[in-house]
């Protein structure tokens, strides 16, 4: 498995549970506080808001969490959050992309800039790597939702580009600006979805030997842990094989 998606099935196997759901739940709540700032605080009105409290749903986050960090738009007293965007090399020439929501721009370059140092890679200039990816709507469901030519054929009926069905999920993509319409309609057939985001999608990979392949599972757990950092996406490939000795 490659590039944006692996990141989570990593995650799960670390173990770390307790500390990793507060920090994403975190993480979530400061992205519906700055959703809520930026449009309306209803999400029937608020698209960016409507996928936002979606992600915090797919993760099972407390409403009481959620109501909490949309009253916080309104607050006079809140914090100022700004969305900025880094782009990279990581270990073995993989590209990187990271998205932050910092109140202080200072602090979060320099951070990034030294997780990338660290792990023999280096910040880029914004476009060094983003060309070679493509921004796309991800919307994922369980396999139980339908069969893949059920989910295939809601998916052409929302308007989506394409689906990818395995064992575990059907992954829907479309195109970035029409995910919300798309996730509404998907909805309306087949239920709530598992999660609903956008997604920086790699057109090529980079396959990593072990080495290259643990350096950059350090350089993922920095940027994991450092609380402005919001996403980050990667065209690294590593074989389960790998996966396997890394985590065993």
């Amino acid at each position: 498995m490659a590039g944006h998606s692996q990141f989570k099935n990593i995650m799960h196997r670390k173990g770390r549970q307790d500390a990793v759901r507060a920090k994403l739940f975190s993480k979530l709540a400061r992205e519906i506080t700055v959703a809520a700032k930026a449009g309306l605080p209803d999400p029937n009105m608020n698209a960016r808001l409507r996928l936002a409290i979606s992600a915090a749903k797919s993760q099972s986050m407390p409403k009481d969490n959620i109501e909490r960090a949309i009253k916080k738009a309104s607050g006079a007293d809140g914090e100022n959050y700004e969305e900025v965007r880094y782009e990279g090399y990581g270990p073995g020439g993989v590209a990187v992309i990271v998205e932050a929501l910092t109140d202080n721009r200072n602090r979060t370059a320099s951070a990034v800039r030294s997780y990338f140092t660290k792990s023999g890679g280096a910040l880029g200039e914004t476009g060094s790597v983003g060309f070679m990816f493509n921004r796309v709507g991800e919307i994922v469901y369980p396999a139980k939702a339908g069969t893949a030519d059920a989910v295939l054929e809601a998916a052409i009926e929302a308007g989506a580009e394409d689906v990818e069905s395995d064992a575990e999920n059907h992954v829907v993509t479309c195109a970035f600006e029409d995910l919300n319409e798309v996730s509404k309609a998907l909805e309306a057939a087949l239920g709530e979805a598992e999660s609903t985001k956008v997604v920086w999608r790699p057109t090529t990979t980079t396959p990593l030997d072990e080495e290259k392949a643990a350096s950059l599972l350090k350089l993922l757990d920095a940027f994991d842990d450092d609380d402005d950092v919001q996403n980050v996406f990667g065209n690294y490939e590593i074989s389960d094989e790998i996966m396997a000795k890394i985590s065993g």
